[in-house]
């Protein structure tokens, strides 16, 4: 295992994002990924333009994530579309001309794909110039495959390997942590927290010294002040060695089906950043609860982004809120996490077998899956059941004997859904 070397003629992603910040600007990226490549590169585009600090996004296809590359191959021999761009099975030459003129030192290409086993995508995103990525061990299995957390530990080390050795590149490596997004709704901040810290100790072992830290928009604005503060403290605790920064995802869960209430959240989204103190978010659309967006509506999404982020500066920062028992909680579940094996990769299977770290309501094997959260009536994630991990249930949360019944499941994942479409 080498780390990425620090190498002076290629720019630094974290560097790109703090240089923004430092200017005072939200960079902002959406989720976007074609497979017509000409629909890429006009997207591609589209997102530079939109606004002065954007990253633009190929998302891969499923059957590229899954490594069904067989798939891809025919579905784009027989016409058919694709849900995102198969960087994979995707000729290089064609893939270098969707990015000529596009990807520079100005303009970042993070590729997004939701893999548990990125060799393939890592290698692919290198031949095109591509160092930029995301996802991780935990967060790219637990939530969308059935892979033994042992096989996506190992996979994600020979990824890292992989990313780490490159040089010929725009950027210098970069993984962007998926674990502040656990099933993207219902897990409460200090798991999040914890997983994302954990997944950026594990690229850093791995040889990645730029690294970024996530965190998902959940029900309640003052918790989700409070989280990403904690993590901007964890961070500078646990990657004091690395180049960091704090990504903020738009809320990944049930979506508003208005228009109006679309749009009431994603611009929540991006007060938050601001309020919180992240340097970039993932932007979604007014269009998310029923289709792929367009590549306008991406691009008049991220403008819009923009400028709420700019209305929040200028307004002036926000009373600090007290993270500390959020910090406190978290950093509980790291220690005791890291205390399960002298070795990151075997700390991270025999935390979740043990039940050190068990994300609610997610049922894969390697999960233990005792835990239960629900919203409370202010709207706060809380948690009903602890099961094993070292944290408690807040005072004032149910007691333990009142696990969510599926009913009540069902109404916490409308949470959101409910609230901004009534306000709409």
């Amino acid at each position: 295992m080498r780390a990425a070397a620090a190498d002076p003629a290629r720019p630094s992603f974290t560097r790109y994002v703090r240089t923004a910040d430092a200017r005072r600007h939200l960079t902002v990226q959406p989720r976007m990924g074609f497979g017509d490549p000409r629909l890429m590169r006009e997207g591609l585009a589209a997102v530079r333009d939109a606004d002065d600090w954007t990253v633009g996004t190929l998302t891969v296809d499923a059957y590229t994530r899954t490594g069904a590359y067989g798939s891809a191959r025919a579905a784009v021999r027989h016409g058919e579309s694709l849900n995102g761009y198969p960087v994979v099975t995707a000729d290089r030459a064609q893939t270098r001309a969707v990015l000529e003129g596009i990807q520079d030192a100005h303009f970042p290409v993070q590729i997004r794909h939701g893999s548990a086993e990125p060799q393939d995508i890592v290698r692919a995103g290198l031949d095109v110039g591509i160092a930029l990525t995301e996802g991780g061990p935990v967060s790219y299995c637990l939530p969308y495959s059935s892979l033994p957390l042992r096989d996506a530990v190992t996979a994600w080390a020979e990824a890292c390997d992989i990313l780490a050795a490159s040089r010929d590149t725009v950027f210098r490596p970069h993984i962007e942590s998926f674990g502040g997004c656990m099933l993207g709704q219902l897990c409460p901040p200090e798991l999040l927290l914890a997983i994302t810290v954990l997944e950026g100790l594990f690229f850093r072992t791995h040889g990645i010294r730029d690294i970024s830290l996530s965190y998902a928009q959940q029900t309640h604005h003052g918790q989700d002040t409070r989280a990403l503060r904690a993590l901007r403290a964890l961070a500078g605790r646990y990657l004091p060695d690395c180049d960091w920064h704090i990504v903020l995802y738009t809320f990944m869960g049930l979506f508003p089906e208005s228009a109006e209430g679309a749009t009431a959240l994603n611009e929540k989204a991006a007060a938050l950043a601001v309020a919180g103190g992240a340097e970039r978010l993932i932007v979604k659309t007014s269009a998310e609860a029923d289709r792929i967006p367009t590549i306008e509506e991406n691009a008049v999404a991220l403008r819009r982004a923009a400028t709420i982020a700019r209305q929040e500066r200028r307004r002036g920062a926000p009373p600090d809120s007290d993270h500390r028992s959020l910090t406190g909680a978290a950093a509980a579940l790291i220690e005791s996490a890291l205390a399960c094996g002298a070795h990151i990769d075997d700390a991270l299977v025999a935390a979740f077998r043990r039940g050190v770290l068990d994300v609610p309501y997610c049922i894969h094997p390697d999960n233990r899956n005792a835990a239960r959260s629900s919203v409370a009536a202010d709207g706060r994630l809380i948690w009903t059941d602890t099961g094993a991990m070292a944290i408690d249930p807040e005072p004032g949360d149910r007691s333990r004997d009142q696990r969510p019944d599926s009913e009540e499941l069902l109404v916490d994942l409308g949470y959101n859904q409910r609230t901004y479409d009534e306000r709409g």
